[in-house]
Parts: structure tokens; sequence; C-alpha cells
């Protein structure tokens, strides 16, 4: 009882917590059911809704094929994390050697490079492997960038999975593939879902990379299509905010699928 009563002011902080960060999502909602030009609060929600602007959002920012780019650049990006990320974090997680220590130290040093500082030099060897503009250049630019945090979340997980499986395995016969694919790859769920979570919001939300490596209109992803309203529509905000909500909407309801798993392999990464 003291216990629940010890914690019990954390339910309201959280409530106060979780309005505030709905502020921004609700003053968007509120733009982009509003008519174009109108002059009033952002806090007052029209007396007549202006749905038309969802309508010219898809149309005239073209968000079918944007929303058709991001999806497979995603898509791709994560199963690509995920497999070659859990696959090089097994080995690192169940050979104590002083190289495989070496190689962790390597990944978390370069988590601590900001990727925007290394743009100049990665677009001049983008340009010269014929990587700008291909779907494939983007691709392995954002797996380049993602691999290292995934890799270490990985590792800590693995580490938790007792090693008698791993020996058990090999007395019956299987191969270190098969311990991987039917003993340990099952058993990263939690983790997974964190990954997938972490990556897809990461290449989802991407406008910078997008913006130097795809410059061609048939290849830009919902991030630029949105940046786009403001010079085809003359700055129309209402419209902007209506692509902005469209845009958000595929990783809110991932989110939404995979919140307990999400959770539970962020805070079993960290602490074990």
């Amino acid at each position: 009882m003291e216990k629940k009563y010890r914690f019990s002011w954390l339910t309201p902080v959280a409530i106060i917590i979780a309005c505030f960060h709905m502020i921004p999502v609700i003053i968007t909602f509120i733009v982009s059911i509003s008519k174009y030009g109108e002059k009033k609060s952002y806090w007052k929600i029209p007396y007549k809704w202006e749905f038309m602007n969802y309508v010219e959002a898809y149309k005239i920012g073209e968000l079918g094929n944007a929303f058709k780019n991001t999806l497979f650049i995603t898509l791709i990006v994560v199963i690509a994390v995920v497999l070659l990320g859990s696959m090089t974090a097994y080995p690192l997680a169940r050979n104590k050697s002083k190289f495989n220590n070496n190689v962790i130290n390597g990944i978390l040093a370069i988590m601590m490079i900001p990727s925007l500082s290394v743009l100049v030099p990665l677009y001049t060897f983008m340009v010269k492997i014929n990587g700008v503009n291909t779907f494939w250049g983007i691709i392995i630019i954002h797996i380049t960038y993602s691999l290292p945090s995934c890799i270490f979340l990985f590792k800590n997980f693995i580490e938790s999975i007792p090693i008698q499986l791993d020996e058990a395995a090999l007395i019956d016969g299987c191969s270190i593939f098969d311990i991987f694919y039917r003993i340990i790859l099952p058993q990263l769920k939690p983790v997974i879902a964190t990954i997938i979570i972490f990556t897809g919001v990461g290449v989802w939300n991407d406008y910078a990379n997008s913006l130097y490596f795809l410059q061609k209109d048939s290849m830009k992803t919902l991030t630029l299509a949105i940046a786009g309203f403001f010079q085809e529509t003359s700055s129309n905000t209402n419209v902007a905010a209506a692509a902005a909500l469209i845009a958000v909407l595929p990783i809110v309801i991932a989110y939404i699928v995979l919140q307990k798993a999400f959770i539970k392999g962020a805070v079993d990464s960290a602490i074990k």
C-alpha cells in the first residue's frame, strides 16, 4: 500500500507530459482542417472543417509516389539492419576476445560521430560510385548510419540469453547458423521491435540525406514532398499540415502495434 501511494503522483505527471507533447499534433490538425487564408487562433477549431486540404495534399504533392518510395526504402533498410545487426552481434556477444572488444569500442566510437559532419565527403564518394539519385545509394547510407546502434542493442540483449542453450544445441548436432536462426533469433523479438521503431522512424522522417542524394522528382520521399508545398502552393500551410499528418499516420500505427515489445526491448537492451 505504501509503495502504491509513493508512486501515485506519477500518473498526473505522465498525463501532463503527454498533453504537452500532443500540442504540436493538435495544432497541426487544426491547421489542416482550416480554410486557406483564414485568420484565427491556432487553438480555435474551425466551424466548418476543410477536408479538401487532405485531397489537395495527396494530389498536388504526389504523396502516393512519395509514399511508395519512402515505404520501399524504409522496408529494405529495416530488414537489412535487423539481419546484419543480429548476425554481427551474435559472435560479438558470445566470443569474449580482445579483438571483439576492440570492434565493440569501434562501434561505440562510430555512434558518437554526427551523420551530417561527414556529409560532404560522403556526397563526394557517392558521386564517384554513381550512387546519387539511386535507391540503392540512399539505402546503403541509411544502413551504414543505423547499424552501429543496432549492433550494440542486439549484443546487449544476446548476452542475457544463457549460453547453455548454444552448448546444448551443439551437442544435438546443430551448426552455428542453426543455433542462431532457430534458437537465438526467435528470442530477439522485443529488441527487433525496438530496432524496427528506431530505424523505421529515422529513415521515414529523414530529410537531409534524401535532399542531397535523391534529387529527381520521381524519387522524392514524403519529407521532400511536404517541403515542396512551401513552393508549389505559395506556402499553403494548411495543405502542408494535412500532408504531414498523412505522412505521420503509418509510423503512429506501427508504434501502437509494437509498443509493448518496443518498451521491453529498449529496457532489456539497456540494462542487460
